[in-house]
């Protein structure tokens, strides 16, 4: 390969990186800003994402009602949702620490 040839390939990487980069940090979608993150509704291995530590995405959450595990859910309606291990036996917009039966 020429030195030509070598940099219009780097060129193109940068350029196919830098296009990657751009639609990753896009803002989120219109749906999106009508959802919010609800934890502790979830039922096992069906979370949609992030479910602690050891898990990676979803479907990764180990018990139902697990308080680090979430599920996108209309915004407003987290809070009215049935949450067993709950403190407040009510879905939260932050991850709590389950508790105990």
């Amino acid at each position: 390969m020429n030195r030509t040839t070598a940099t219009r390939h780097a060129a193109a990487l940068a350029l196919a990186l830098g296009a990657a980069l751009t639609l990753s940090t896009a803002p989120a979608s219109a749906a999106d800003d009508d959802k919010e993150k609800c934890y502790g509704v979830a039922m096992k291995g069906k979370n949609d994402c992030a479910a602690g530590p050891g898990t990676t995405c979803a479907g990764t959450a180990k018990m139902d009602y697990q308080g680090n595990a979430w599920k996108f859910v209309p915004k407003g309606t987290c809070e009215q949702m049935k949450s067993p291990a709950s403190p407040t036996g009510q879905g939260q917009l932050m991850p709590f620490q389950e508790k105990k039966s």
